[in-house]
């Protein structure tokens, strides 16, 4: 598909349509018209499987809000939701369609809520707004940098509202501890630490085979470069295969990535150096992304993001999803208590309140939609691409590393004595609690990769191998255009 603007996508989405699989219930266009009379907001939930119910759910309970379309390659997907939303509103006119696309052709739909898969995320950002309609996206807001600096100029260009998934935005008690910190309340912030530990389990390995006959495989993939379809896609561990999905790092981490950058000064924008290291440990399993992992991000005034990922779910283990800030004075923030340089007695952290667009993270998007102002959004397209961007560069770090022995020589930080020391935190829950066995283990350690954050492009050793990772390779006919071309 070549580049799209409004006409070029409408025209596309025409041709389209017509072969998109519908589920017959009523006709959209005619039951479209009858709408156009009242202001109700008219909304199309795309991806209807898991957090795809929590969308359903929360526009279900709103006044005046409309789901007008549940949007799912799969049909046997889309008949069990379809059956949830009758028994809370049995006259409900929701249409069913597996082609956002065709919902995007009806003059009357407002927005696209959508929680795809990842690699379908941005898409559905910019078609959304190349056809007029509001977009709330869930994270992480694009599958690679490209796609994240595609989805902004979309943004920009056709003035809609696009909302991330990184509920936290949408906390007034979140965003009043990152003024807080921003404006030193607690000292200069040195160290901006996100954890996503949670437990999780091996996926297996699933032989290749042909896909369900309600799923449309084509549409499932859209621009990942899949040929064969296997079951441990659908539909959840896609969230382990670099072609659709981003690892823990940016799944659960998006959240933690997101509040990690929010602390630092407002001014920044994206690293001027990352690595990271880690490995998928005891899951003999067909997943690609590390189970496990530290990374790094170096910022130009100095401040760093830490990450950590540690999914293996080993007996007594202990899960660290949040966030935790150091200040240069040896203070720091730990599960909401502020502890000073030496003091083992941590206070409560008590902030100013800020405002923000209030409703949560779907009544609040709604409230921007019905506003037209996209500056409503507690998670607009710029900040959302920005928090993206640090998981991506160190998911590149990873995929670009190295296999040495898995002992506690494996990481190269310098004389970052802070990385070191949480490296070293990580290295011995994995070898002792976890129990990875030293002589029979690897870590994959990635390379020190230079960024600049003016050009969003790497610069300096190996900038030509990462550069390319940028952007990944797309199917013909789900291409993202050019940020210019938009």
């Amino acid at each position: 598909m070549h580049a799209l603007n409004r006409r070029s996508f409408l025209k596309g989405a025409l041709g389209s349509a017509a072969a998109a699989a519908t589920i017959p219930m009523l006709d959209a266009r005619s039951y479209a018209r009858v709408l156009g009379a009242n202001d109700r907001l008219r909304i199309g939930v795309a991806g209807v499987n898991g957090r795809g119910m929590s969308h359903v759910g929360a526009y279900q309970g709103m006044k005046d809000v409309e789901l007008a379309y549940l949007i799912d390659p799969d049909k046997k997907v889309l008949e069990r939701r379809l059956s949830d939303v009758k028994k809370k509103q049995p006259d409900c006119p929701t249409v069913c369609l597996t082609d956002v696309r065709k919902a995007l052709e009806d003059k009357n739909l407002d927005a696209i809520s959508t929680a795809s898969p990842n690699h379908w995320h941005a898409l559905m950002v910019i078609w959304s707004a190349q056809a007029g309609k509001h977009c709330y996206v869930e994270k992480p807001a694009c599958h690679d940098v490209y796609q994240g600096q595609v989805a902004v100029a979309a943004a920009k260009k056709y003035k809609t509202v696009i909302q991330h998934g990184t509920q936290q935005r949408s906390s007034d008690g979140r965003a009043s501890l990152m003024k807080a910190i921003q404006e030193g309340k607690f000292g200069k912030l040195k160290i901006s630490h996100g954890l996503a530990c949670k437990s999780r389990g091996g996926i297996g390995h699933k032989d290749f085979c042909d896909p369900p006959a309600t799923l449309d495989w084509d549409l499932w993939r859209g621009p990942a470069c899949l040929d064969k379809f296997h079951p441990n896609y659908v539909h959840y561990n896609w969230h382990w295969f670099w072609a659709t999905g981003n690892g823990e790092l940016n799944n659960q981490g998006t959240h933690q990535l997101d509040v990690a950058r929010w602390a630092l000064d407002p001014s920044l924008t994206a690293p001027v150096r990352v690595m990271a290291l880690g490995g998928r440990f005891m899951w003999d399993d067909q997943g690609q992304t590390p189970n496990t992992m530290f990374g790094l991000a170096e910022f130009p005034n100095g401040q760093w993001m830490f990450f950590n990922v540690r999914n293996y779910g080993h007996k007594g283990y202990v899960a660290q999803v949040d966030n935790y800030f150091y200040f240069a004075d040896g203070g720091k923030i730990v599960k909401g208590e502020y502890f000073p340089k030496g003091s083992t007695k941590g206070e409560k952290v008590k902030t100013d309140k800020v405002q923000i667009t209030p409703g949560g993270a779907f009544g609040s998007f709604i409230a921007a939609c019905r506003a037209n102002k996209p500056e409503m959004s507690n998670a607009d397209m710029v900040t959302s691409h920005y928090s993206c961007l640090p998981g991506h560069l160190m998911n590149i770090s990873y995929r670009l590393g190295e296999k040495v022995p898995f002992n506690a020589k494996a990481g190269r930080f310098g004389d970052n004595k802070d990385a070191a020391e949480q490296f070293m935190a990580l290295h011995e829950m994995m070898r002792g609690a976890a129990g990875v066995p030293e002589d029979k283990a690897q870590y994959t350690v990635g390379p020190w990769l230079s960024f600049d954050p003016k050009t969003e492009t790497f610069t300096g050793e190996r900038a030509d191998e990462a550069n390319k990772m940028l952007r990944e390779p797309y199917r013909e006919g789900f291409e993202p255009p050019a940020p210019d071309k938009v």
